[in-house]
């Protein structure tokens, strides 16, 4: 199942004719859309726990770490299943 097949927290994006993602994916250069994809993981495993609300956040990480494997052409398998790291454990 690609990434493009689920969305977390809703169906705004899947409603669309076309994903923004997708369009990302066509404008920008390969370098770019792969550094887009890291900067949400690091933003969603930064946040996850942290906003009011986003509950889905761990959820999200995972699911631009498989738009990342997708794009880097590596197996997806079980890629939501992976634990996200808390980046503010010991921070107060």
């Amino acid at each position: 199942m690609s990434a493009l097949d689920t969305q977390i927290g809703g169906d705004h994006y899947k409603s669309m004719p076309i994903q923004p993602i997708e369009v990302m994916r066509e404008v920008l250069t390969k370098e770019e859309y792969i550094g887009f994809l890291k900067g949400n993981i690091i933003k969603y495993s930064m946040r996850a726990g942290k906003k009011e609300g986003a509950s889905d956040d761990a959820d999200k990480a995972a699911h631009y770490r498989q738009f990342l494997a997708e794009a880097k052409g590596e197996p997806t398998n079980g890629l939501l299943d992976l634990p996200v790291i808390d980046m503010g454990a010991g921070r107060d």
